[in-house]
């Protein structure tokens, strides 16, 4: 898909070009314990499709981070789907899942003897260069921009 990039002239005119859109993906998971391995798919897919493909070390990171944000949704919100969205901004990537809870991620002490957890959001603002998490009545949506080493038009 493209936009219309506007240039605008000395001369007061205005030149229109067709300029192509930042590559997008997005996709509804259902809230199972197999949504974070397609999300891993579909995101490893996504950063593969770039051109240039993103760097392999950034590529990780991303899937990484895209695996943890699904499997907390699946674990905390509670609903029967959250929604993955990944975006090209520039030479990084907004990672983006939307779950029906409205109660944002908190970091917590982690739990070094047991399975309780509590790695994942501390890991996911080490490794972004921002987040945020924007809720709603209906839900959240937490934010994760991410480095992927490739610059799409």
């Amino acid at each position: 898909m493209n936009s219309i990039w506007a240039t605008h002239l000395r001369n007061g005119g205005t030149a229109l070009r067709p300029y192509p859109s930042p590559p997008t993906y997005a996709v509804t998971l259902e809230s199972c314990p197999r949504a974070a391995a397609r999300a891993r798919e579909a995101a490893a897919e996504f950063l593969a499709d770039l051109q240039p493909a993103a760097r392999r070390e950034a590529a990780d990171t991303v899937v990484l981070v895209v695996s943890e944000l699904v499997t907390n949704s699946v674990r905390h919100a509670g609903g029967a789907t959250c929604s993955l969205r990944l975006a090209v901004c520039g030479d990084a990537v907004m990672v983006s899942v939307t779950d029906g809870n409205s109660t944002p991620p908190v970091g917590r002490n982690p739990d070094v003897d047991g399975e309780g957890g509590g790695f994942g959001w501390p890991m996911v603002r080490r490794l972004a260069l921002a987040t945020s998490v924007c809720v709603t009545p209906q839900g959240k949506t937490v934010h994760a921009l991410l480095p992927c080493g490739t610059r799409c038009p």
